[in-house]
């Protein structure tokens, strides 16, 4: 299918009209927003008992439909809204239908948010929900991004319209009404294309929803695009070729009176979900109005952003941000090699500004987390391990967060590799940033997965960890640590990318991708005893691994002495329980003194006593 004239679609919505009457007997419109996860390597749907990101497309599409609803642009009918979010909620589609159906109701399910990634299980969830005869519209980055640069239909894409899925490319703020009008009359179209990008000032909110953030790790979060856009060009970037090169943004009066209404439900902590905070025209503006709600009303939030690396030199940006809440800064260094810069078209960022950088953000009492790329042209395993202790232990940086270069559908890294017909991983499954889809010059993909890898465990190593925060302003001390084991729980214990992770993998044995046969009960269950075992050790070698970074870092004067003697009495216990554990695997069990095994008992459960009081203490923090 070629792709249609963009103006062909500009007139496209509202074929119904909005004073046609609602069709009989249908008296509730509800939509049943989904933000779809991925399949693991073993075929099974990613979910968590607790995630840790929320996730902003769903807030916002909540909060446009919750506006529909409010301005009864539908006529008569009811609109209701549900979120789920498949990285905490099991999603069934047989289930969602018998559940959101009813006398009266007319159904329709948005798989939102979609990135490469989850695209595979997207499109299944939209086969089983059309089966089901279930209106379904798919939207999300892989579609708008795919199509951006295409010449035709992509394949995967003509698949789910040939299947009577709608997919919805662009930003939906100004015609969400329109959509859901079609879906009303059961007049939705195969493929809308938005034609212009919304004017963010005039679109309603991301709406909270308390029912879903409680399955967070921290309920009280709050995700928000200020504005969207990026003036940059960077060749492996999405967001230029789908949300434009020109920053649009809300206003800062709607932040603010936003924020103000989150407080009463206690929402005390943002991730500005921008791609760049520092290129939004109105930054100060809403650094303002955060500051008056801190200082008038005592709405002292904190949240943490996204910038450029030239963010630091704009007057007053890095003082007025410690001010309003900022806690910490995201910034794209990339890479540390002048050569791969050039050759992603990075040239804003200039690797020798890097160690003024981050410490300008310190001086203002701001933690910076970097995001990193690894294999571009000119990096090697040598590079990059040489790259990785320069960003710690030279550089300054408190985080930083590791990505393997991929080819994203949507960026011009991508359109060139299918101009010039590069190979490429056919499955957008592995489209992550943490497998190789691609091959490199100068690396092979084990070399490539290692390297990246051991990007990871080094930079998180127990004495990187150490010398981050022997370093760090003791305001930002708990926040690193707590981040840390966020970091290390999901690097060391679940083995995927953090950003991706939660706390405790789930797997239903029969929601596995095509393709992976349904295990047996009892082969499951091997599978995930074994699983249970590695998670136990997991967890018990990381706590002791954090105990043991605090016990190092936190003591401050008077308190310096004391908790360096726990420091070495952690390392006499660690020691004491390797000896015992090579005893018992030598079945020397009568050479273990009771005596000694009860006063290393009672040590080790005091200092863990300390570590937890520690850390009840430090909550809010």
């Amino acid at each position: 299918m070629n792709l249609p004239d963009r103006a062909s679609f500009h007139h496209s919505f509202g074929n119904v009209g909005t004073e046609a009457p609602p069709p009989a007997g249908v008296r509730t419109l509800r939509v049943v927003l989904v933000k779809p996860s991925k399949y693991d390597d073993d075929g099974y749907v990613v979910r968590f008992l607790r995630g840790v990101l929320p996730s902003n497309t769903l807030a916002v599409l909540a909060g446009l439909t919750r506006g529909v609803a409010d301005e009864r642009t539908l006529g008569d009918v009811a609109v209701q809204v549900r979120l789920l979010d498949e990285h905490v909620e099991k999603v069934v589609p047989a289930k969602l239908v018998r559940r959101f159906s009813g006398r009266g109701v007319r159904l329709v399910v948005a798989l939102c948010g979609v990135q490469s990634n989850e695209f595979p299980r997207a499109a299944d969830l939209a086969r089983e929900l059309r089966a089901l005869g279930v209106q379904v519209m798919v939207g999300g980055f892989h579609v708008s991004g795919s199509i951006a640069l295409a010449a035709s239909m992509p394949p995967e894409l003509q698949e789910l319209i040939d299947a009577g899925v709608t997919l919805v490319k662009g930003e939906v703020e100004e015609c969400w009404d329109a959509l859901l009008r079609d879906a009303l009359h059961l007049r939705l179209k195969s493929f809308y294309d938005v034609p212009e990008p919304p004017d963010l000032r005039r679109a309603p909110l991301p709406a909270a929803a308390p029912r879903l953030l409680k399955k967070f790790a921290y309920p009280f979060m709050g995700t928000v695009d200020t504005g969207r856009g990026c003036p940059f060009n960077c060749s492996f970037c999405t967001i230029v070729n789908v949300q434009g090169r020109t920053m649009r943004h809300r206003s800062a009066r709607q932040i603010k009176d936003w924020i103000r209404d989150n407080w009463r439900r206690k929402v005390d902590y943002y991730f500005f979900t921008d791609d760049n905070f520092a290129r939004n025209p109105d930054w100060e503006a809403i650094l303002d109005a955060l500051i008056e709600l801190r200082r008038g009303e005592g709405i002292a939030v904190r949240f943490m952003m996204q910038t450029d690396v030239l963010a630091y030199r704009l007057a007053g940006f890095m003082e007025k941000a410690a001010v309003a809440g900022c806690t910490q800064v995201f910034l794209g260094m990339e890479s540390l090699d002048p050569q791969n810069l050039q050759a992603a078209g990075k040239r804003q960022n200039r690797t020798g500004d890097f160690r003024d950088m981050i410490a300008a953000w310190h001086s203002h009492g701001i933690a910076c987390h970097v995001g990193y790329i690894i294999g571009f042209p000119f990096d090697s395993t040598e590079s990059v391990r040489a790259a990785v202790r320069e960003l710690r232990d030279e550089i300054g940086v408190d985080q930083a967060s590791f990505f393997m270069l991929t080819p994203l559908p949507g960026s011009r890294d991508h359109a060139e590799m299918v101009r010039r017909g590069d190979p490429m991983d056919e499955d957008l499954n592995r489209f992550d940033s943490f497998h190789p889809t691609r091959t490199h010059p100068r690396m092979s993909a084990g070399e490539w997965t290692a390297a990246y890898q051991e990007a990871w465990s080094d930079f998180y190593s127990v004495e990187g960890m150490k010398s981050i925060l022997e370093r760090a302003p003791r305001d930002t001390f708990w926040s690193l640590l707590k981040n840390f084991a966020w970091y290390k729980y999901s690097i060391l214990v679940e083995e995927t990318h953090p950003m991706v992770s939660g706390f405790f993998r789930l797997k239903d044995r029969r929601q596995r991708r095509s393709g992976f046969p349904v295990e047996t009960r009892w082969r499951h269950l091997r599978r995930r005893t074994h699983e249970l075992r590695r998670w136990v050790r997991g967890v018990a070698r990381l706590y002791f691994e954090l105990q043991d970074v605090w016990l190092a870092t936190r003591g401050r004067e008077a308190r310096r002495r004391a908790l360096n003697l726990g420091e070495e009495r952690r390392a006499a216990l660690d020691a004491y329980w390797r000896e015992l554990y090579g005893k018992l695997r030598q079945g020397r069990v009568f050479r273990i003194n009771p005596l000694k095994l009860g006063v290393n008992l009672f040590r080790d459960a005091e200092l863990c006593v300390r570590f937890n009081l520690a850390l009840l203490e430090s909550q809010g923090q």
